[in-house]
């Protein structure tokens, strides 16, 4: 089973250079356990364009689809067999970037 682990951040690109070794060796804990799927950080919420095509013409909206202090800053796509399996992994994720993280599986 599949999950995404969305990373939690009241800012862009905050991490510091010991969290970053930090996460480069939780990231290779994942790929030796192949539990790796991907992973990425995420630029600023004010980067982002919405996309509305639900009507005649799309609608292009600069900014973030809500307006909130958090928001995803990152995040991992990870394999493990259960829930159980994930959050304890992700329990290791969340100590090694130093910020919340939310878990939810992919649909099957």
């Amino acid at each position: 089973m599949q999950y995404l682990v969305s990373v939690i951040d009241d800012r862009t690109n905050s991490g510091t250079p010991e969290e970053m070794v930090a996460i480069d060796a939780f990231n290779e804990r994942l790929r030796t356990g192949g539990h790796w799927v991907f992973a990425g950080g995420l630029a600023a919420p004010e980067s982002a364009t919405v996309i509305d095509a639900r009507g005649e013409e799309p609608i292009f909206t600069d900014g973030p689809f809500v307006e909130s202090k958090e928001h995803v800053a990152g995040f991992w796509i990870i394999d493990a067999p259960d829930l159980d399996v994930a959050l304890a992994l992700m329990a290791d994720g969340s100590k090694a970037c130093n910020r919340r993280v939310e878990v939810r599986p992919f649909l099957v």
